[in-house]
C-alpha cells in the first residue's frame, strides 16, 4: 500500500488516464480520490458514476447529457458527468460492466476530447481527467471480447492494482481502530473503544473476501450488538471452515495425482505440527504471544499457522498418520 502510495504522489505530476484494478471493497474508489486529491485538478470537482448500476441508455445520458425532448421524460437540459465535471476528474467506477456501444461511445470522447448530448447536434468540448476502476478480471475480459481492446489501452495508460485485505493483513488493526475512531458516539454504548487481543486476532486471520467494506460492516455491527463473544465465534468459526474446505481441496488434489512418499511425508509433518501449534496454544490458554515464545517462532508466523489449520480454542486434535479425524 506504501507502493501505491508512491505511485499516486507521482501520478500527481502527470495528466494521464488511469485504471485501478481490485476486488470488490478493497478501496478503488479511495485511491482515485488520492489521485486528485494530488493532482493539479485538486481545487476542481471530483466526481464518479457506477457504471454498473445504471441501464445503459441512462448511463448515456448520465455521462453525456442530454437536450430536452431527447426522449420521454427529458423535460429539460441536463449537463452529463463529463461537463460537470470539466477542469476536474471523474472516476468511471466498474466500468468493466458496461455495454459494446458505451465502450464505443467512451473510447470516442477519451480520444477526440469531446462528446455530444443525447437529442443535441454539436460537439461539446472538456478538459477531464478521466479514471477507471473495475473489479473484473480484465485479461479475461480481453480474450473473450466483452471488453474491447483500443478502449483498454486507451484507459490503461497506468495502472494500479489494490491487492486483497487478505493480502495486507497486518493493516487491519489500523483499520479496524480507525473504524472505531469515526464512529459516532451515540453508537458506541458504555464506551466502546476498542476490540480484546483474541478478537483482533481473529479478525486478522479472517480472509475478509468483501475485503475493507465487509470489515468495517463487521465492526460496526459489533459496537452495535456489544457482543465480543458471539464476534469471536462468528469469526473463529469462519476460519476453520475455511481451512477445513483447503484441507479437503488439496487431499483430493493429492489424491488424484496418486500420492507418493513425498506428499505422505508433507500430511504427517501437516498433522504433526498442527498438533503442537493446539497443545502449545492450549497450554498458554490461548495466549498467542506465549505460545509463539514456547514453540520459538515469531508472533506473526504463529498467527499464519493458526489461519493455515484452521485452529480455534477448545480443538483438541489425536494425531492420526492416516489423514482422518
Amino acid at each position: 500500500m506504501l507502493e501505491i502510495y508512491r505511485q499516486v504522489k507521482l501520478l500527481a505530476e502527470v495528466d494521464v488516464t488511469v485504471l485501478i484494478l481490485g476486488e470488490s471493497g478493497t478501496g478503488k474508489e479511495v485511491v482515485a480520490r488520492l489521485i486528485h486529491k494530488h493532482s493539479r485538478r485538486s481545487r476542481q470537482k471530483f466526481l464518479n458514476i457506477n457504471c454498473a448500476a445504471l441501464p445503459m441508455d441512462l448511463l448515456e445520458s448520465e455521462l453525456f447529457g442530454h437536450h430536452q425532448g431527447a426522449f420521454t421524460g427529458a423535460v429539460r437540459d441536463k449537463p452529463g458527468k463529463f461537463e460537470l465535471a470539466n477542469g476536474g476528474t471523474l472516476l468511471l467506477d466498474e466500468i468493466g460492466e458496461i455495454s459494446a456501444h458505451m465502450q464505443a461511445k467512451l473510447l470516442h470522447v477519451l480520444q477526440e476530447g469531446q462528446f455530444t448530448r443525447l437529442g443535441g447536434q454539436q460537439p461539446t468540448k472538456v478538459d477531464v481527467r478521466v479514471l477507471a476502476a473495475t473489479n473484473i478480471h480484465m485479461e479475461s475480459a480481453l480474450a473473450d471480447k466483452s471488453f474491447r481492446e483500443d478502449l483498454y489501452y486507451r484507459l490503461n495508460v497506468f495502472t494500479i492494482t489494490v491487492p486483497p485485505l487478505r493480502e495486507r493483513r497486518e493493516e487491519i488493526p489500523y483499520l479496524i481502530e480507525e473504524t472505531i475512531r469515526r464512529t459516532p458516539p451515540e453508537m458506541k454504548a458504555h464506551g466502546f473503544n476498542h476490540f480484546t487481543s483474541r478478537l483482533m486476532d481473529a479478525a486478522q486471520l479472517s480472509d475478509w473476501h468483501g475485503n475493507v467494506r465487509e470489515l468495517r460492516n463487521f465492526v460496526t455491527r459489533t459496537i452495535i450488538m456489544q457482543d465480543e463473544s458471539a464476534a469471536i465465534h462468528e469469526l473463529e468459526t469462519k476460519i476453520a471452515l475455511a481451512a477445513d474446505a483447503e484441507r479437503r481441496e488439496t487431499a483430493t488434489h493429492l489424491g488424484d495425482k496418486h500420492p507418493g512418499m513425498r506428499s505422505a511425508v508433507r500430511v504427517v509433518k501437516d498433522r504433526i505440527e498442527s498438533l503442537m501449534i493446539q497443545e502449545a496454544l492450549n497450554a498458554s490458554g490461548w495466549n498467542r504471544r506465549q505460545a509463539a515464545k514456547s514453540l520459538n517462532i515469531s508472533y506473526r508466523a504463529l498467527l499464519y499457522k493458526i489461519q493455515q489449520h484452521g485452529l480455534i480454542p477448545g480443538m483438541h486434535h489425536h494425531f492420526d498418520p492416516t489423514g482422518s479425524d
